[in-house]
């Protein structure tokens, strides 16, 4: 059915302009329709996830895949389903799009709500428009509150009693990390450093730029993650790709798809390790830097897993030239075949198109023993793939250090019987006592999972 469709049908959906709304909506119904009737999984979502993933052949159609489940927020009193062991309960709600969580020193939670700046380059052509409507949809279209919230739980019964804003006037911002009396924050665009007492409810002062990040007018991925090295001597800084697969030309990847690492003294940075296409959450085992990537779209619903790896100092992980390694995307020209040679394989893959967000090591977690060693990630949830995948946050467990084994789902029941999303996790972090916080932007609420068989806190 999506081979027959001619450019001229395509072409002609460009009249979107002279379209009433109703009639946007039959048009964006069709191209859905079209998009998700020709293309399906071929292999178990598992068959994609571990170790060693199995990785069919590229299945590229005229038109992507899209298949999304409509944020519709989540009924009354229903909560996300927990792992056996342990119990689901929200510790705030009522949020504008919290996206990502830190944890400070005191056990105050602070929340990045927040969406993408504004990128008016990014949603051009008829491909741009029809995305844009799509993310609508699922969630991802309210504007940016631009702040920081802080949750205080003050009689520790696993409920925020204090909720203020801690920090506003931001762009989008993301990622967070205090590194002594100095509170660091990723903007869309730039690092911003602020000064911060233990304690302290709000930040009143203005910050300064210590760090200008690719941005621009497409910004295409526009989550700016960070952390600091244990010395406290380094900021860590994710910056995804500026397209899917480099079609808008190298140059616009200028210090894009990497983990680049600034020296907080001096200001200078560098690149720490590219070839990552999305990167977002990030962990400290040890001292080894892990993080989880968001790979390519468009050639199928089994291609390419996200996933899980740790970041080894000046290596190269393929994007845009080669993905899981050395296996070569053909849409990509020039190749670079002595590039590809060196991409280093990542340690374990996620499944295609989870949209792999957050990431929290479970050291410290005092949920039941099987968590006691890994990773907690929080998946987002597809739109390149059918059946959908992801809409949920899981559990990696690791063996001397590495991801090995199955991975354990720990909250499910995002998605409801009707393909409908109750709510979609991002950011994931272990509070003061151990308890996993799960940010869920779609349900504009903070979760809290804890050990079932303890006292309820």
């Amino acid at each position: 059915m999506i081979a027959k469709m001619s450019a001229q049908n395509v072409g002609s959906m460009q009249l979107k302009a002279r379209l009433y709304p109703f009639q946007q909506a039959v048009v964006v119904s069709g191209f859905l329709l079209l998009a998700a009737c020709g293309e399906m999984a071929k292999q178990p979502l598992l068959s994609g996830i571990g170790a060693q993933p199995i990785l069919l052949q590229p299945n590229k159609t005229l038109i992507p895949t899209v298949n999304i489940a409509p944020a519709i927020g989540w009924p009354k009193e229903a909560t996300p389903i927990a792992v056996d062991g342990t119990r689901v309960s929200a510790f705030a709600n009522g949020l504008n799009h919290p996206r990502w969580l830190y944890v400070l020193p005191n056990g105050d939670v602070l929340v990045a709500e927040t969406n993408s700046p504004p990128k008016p380059d990014d949603g051009k052509g008829i491909k741009g428009w029809v995305m844009g409507l799509v993310m609508k949809r699922a969630g991802a279209g309210v504007p940016s509150a631009n702040r920081i919230t802080l949750l205080r739980d003050t009689d520790g019964d696993g409920v925020a009693d204090i909720r203020l804003v801690f920090l506003e006037g931001l762009q989008s911002p993301f990622g967070m990390a205090l590194v002594g009396n100095q509170f660091y924050v990723g903007n869309s665009d730039a690092v911003m450093r602020f000064n911060y007492k233990e304690g302290e409810k709000q930040i009143t002062e203005p910050g300064e730029k210590v760090m200008d990040l690719p941005a621009g007018r497409i910004n295409h991925h526009w989550t700016k993650n960070i952390i600091a090295n244990a010395d406290g001597t380094k900021l860590y800084v994710t910056v995804g790709s500026n397209s899917n697969v480099a079609e808008r030309g190298m140059l616009a990847e200028e210090n894009r798809a990497a983990i680049l690492e600034l020296d907080i003294a001096t200001g200078a940075s560098r690149i720490f390790a590219s070839g990552l296409r999305n990167p977002n959450g990030m962990a400290w085992r040890g001292n080894t830097l892990f993080t989880v990537v968001n790979e390519r779209d468009e050639i199928g619903s089994d291609l390419v897993p996200d996933y899980l790896t740790s970041v080894k100092e000046g290596a190269f992980y393929g994007w845009p030239y080669s993905y899981y390694g050395q296996h070569v995307d053909a849409r990509v020209t020039p190749q670079k075949p002595q590039l590809v040679a060196s991409a280093v394989p990542p340690d374990y893959a996620l499944g295609a198109h989870t949209a792999s967000l957050g990431l929290a090591s479970s050291i410290g977690a005092t949920l039941p023993k099987t968590f006691a060693d890994g990773m907690f990630i929080g998946q987002h949830g597809s739109w390149n793939r059918q059946p959908l995948s992801g809409y949920k946050v899981i559990f990696v467990p690791f063996t001397n250090g590495k991801p090995s084994g199955g991975p354990v789902d720990v909250l499910t029941g995002f998605v409801s019987k009707n393909g409908d999303a109750y709510g979609r996790p991002v950011g994931v972090a272990l509070d003061k006592t151990g308890a996993l916080l799960v940010a869920d932007d779609v349900g504009n609420t903070i979760w809290r999972v804890t050990d079932s068989t303890s006292k309820p806190t």
